[in-house]
C-alpha cells in the first residue's frame, strides 16, 4: 500500500504578483525552491491564510533571492498580492518508509527570504 505524505512546505509567504494573462502555475524565488526541496513542474497546494482558497498548480523557477511568489493564470484569482499562502507538496511512499520520512519545512520571513 502506498500513501500520500507531507513532502516539502513553504510555510507563510508573501503573495508578491498575481499575472492573470499567463497560461498558469506558481513562480517561486529559485533559494526558496530549493531551500524546501521542490523543483520546477512539481505539483503543489497553494493555501491562501487570508481567504481559505486553496488550489492546485504546478511550479516554475522564479529569480534567486528575490523573494519572488506569483500567482498566474487562473490561480490569481485566487489570491491577492500581499496575501500570506502555504505551498505544499506531497510525495507517495509506502506504509513503512512514510513512518520514517522527515519533511522539508522551511519558514521564510515577511518578505519571503530565508534567515
Amino acid at each position: 500500500m502506498e500513501i500520500e505524505v507531507l513532502k516539502s512546505k513553504i510555510h507563510r509567504v508573501t503573495v508578491t504578483n498575481c499575472d492573470l494573462n499567463y497560461i498558469g502555475s506558481i513562480t517561486i524565488d529559485e533559494s526558496l525552491l530549493e531551500a524546501a526541496n521542490m523543483i520546477a513542474g512539481e505539483k503543489v497546494q497553494v493555501v491562501n491564510i487570508n481567504n481559505g482558497e486553496r488550489l492546485e498548480t504546478y511550479i516554475i523557477n522564479g529569480k534567486k533571492d528575490t523573494g519572488e511568489i506569483t500567482l498566474n493564470g487562473p490561480a490569481a484569482r485566487k489570491v491577492q498580492k500581499g496575501d500570506k499562502v502555504i505551498i505544499i507538496s506531497y510525495a507517495k511512499m509506502n506504509l513503512e518508509e512514510a513512518k520514517t520520512f522527515n519533511p522539508t519545512l522551511i519558514f521564510p520571513n515577511d518578505d519571503n527570504i530565508l534567515i
